[in-house]
Formats: structure tokens, sequence, C-alpha cells
């Protein structure tokens, strides 16, 4: 029997859409907004769902304490209140949009889980905008 467990949290971070090999009328052309030199902020909401068969004699498929921590140690302390573009490793050479931050989300946890357990993160960019991924 599979069963599912998820935790959210969020993150406050800065970014800026720009891809260096694109001029840039081509930049602001496909990205608007999101293209300003200056940056702009988003309100991320995170949900991490874990699937997997659950253990019979503790009944628990993960501790949601160690998953919270998990995602603590690997978004939240190095996202939360940067520059996407400036701040951190992950997107030195990434474009920083929902989708390629989802997947590093996702690659970041996943190295850290088990992996008899199936993983799916859910980002929020905006309450109408998000991006599922699950490794596929």
């Amino acid at each position: 029997m599979e069963i599912t467990v998820s935790r959210k949290t969020n993150f406050n971070a800065a970014h800026r859409l720009h891809v260096n090999s694109w001029s840039d009328e081509k930049n602001k052309s496909i990205f608007g907004l999101c293209n300003n030199p200056n940056f702009h902020g988003h309100n991320y909401q995170l949900i991490v769902a874990v699937s997997g068969e659950m253990e019979t004699e503790s009944g628990f498929l993960i501790d949601l304490k160690i998953l919270k921590q998990i995602i603590f140690e690997e978004v939240e302390e190095k996202f939360d209140h940067k520059n996407l573009n400036m701040d951190t490793d992950e997107f030195k050479n990434i474009n920083p949009t929902a989708e390629n931050i989802a997947i590093v989300i996702w690659n970041l946890l996943r190295k850290r889980l088990n992996t008899n357990l199936k993983m799916k993160v859910t980002l929020y960019e905006t309450e109408r905008n998000f991006v599922e991924y699950n490794g596929n």
C-alpha cells in the first residue's frame, strides 16, 4: 500500500530571468518585467510530497521532523532572502525560472532521501503560477 506525506514551507527570494547569450532585446521580449536588471522577488511556497511504502512497526513513511530538517538545510538556508542569480551557487549558470528552481530543489532533496521513496515538489511562484516536478 503506497501512501504520500507532504511538507509545506516557504522562502522569499529575488531573481532576474536572463539568458546571457541572448540580446537585451530578446531577453526583454521573452521575459518582460521578469528581466528587470535590478531583479524582482517572490514569496515562494514549496510543497514536498514523499510517497512509498510505510514502515509497519512505526507507522511512518518518513519522520516529518527529518523531512522538515532536510528541507530547511537544502532549501530554506540556501535560498531564503537571497538573490538567486547572485547569492547562490546553484543558479550561477542556470536561469532561475520557476521550472529550473523546482528541478534544482528536487535534486537537492533527492540526494538526502532513501532511494525507495518517490518525491514530487510543487513550487508556487505566485498564488496562481506553480510548477510540479517528480524527477521524470
